[in-house]
């Protein structure tokens, strides 16, 4: 399969801006590393770099590679035992570099009062509202376009 042609990137690039990725995976204890289950924040910059390659990969037909970030924010603690949503936007279409906007949001976590009487220890809920935890910025590159064959 030869990958799209984005040559000029006229009507076809403004069609890849907004394009929307996005993965949700439970956080495991294991990658609890500090007090009260924090999970470092390198765990969340993991999930934008799959979600990256997924753009990449629907974009060019190629994972591409993460080139920088321009902006990191951590708002918010993710702790494990929570769910959380990773998603990357298309925001910028260059010739061979994709500016993607990331938001990561946990969807769920431990119920307050878990393990105490009336609610067991592995108590949790979905959450009316998302908790923003990582917002950021980046850039992935992907390959030359190959050109059409005649």
């Amino acid at each position: 399969m030869t990958r799209p042609s984005h040559e000029g990137l006229s009507s076809e690039s403004r069609s890849l801006e907004g394009l929307t990725v996005t993965h949700r995976r439970y956080v495991p204890y294991a990658h609890a590393h500090y007090a009260g289950d924090l999970v470092d924040g390198a765990y969340v910059l993991g999930l934008f770099g799959d979600v990256a390659t997924e753009v990449c990969i629907r974009t060019d037909n190629d994972e591409g590679l993460f080139a920088s970030y321009s902006d990191v924010q951590f708002r918010a603690p993710l702790r494990a035992g929570d769910v959380v949503e990773a998603t990357a936007t298309v925001v910028r279409v260059g010739r061979r570099s994709r500016t993607l906007e990331f938001q990561a949001r946990v969807v769920c976590r431990r119920s307050p009062g878990a393990g105490t009487p009336g609610k067991g220890e592995s108590a949790a809920e979905v959450l009316s509202e998302p908790i923003i935890v990582v917002t950021a910025t980046g850039t992935v590159v992907v390959p030359e376009p190959v050109p059409p064959q005649l």
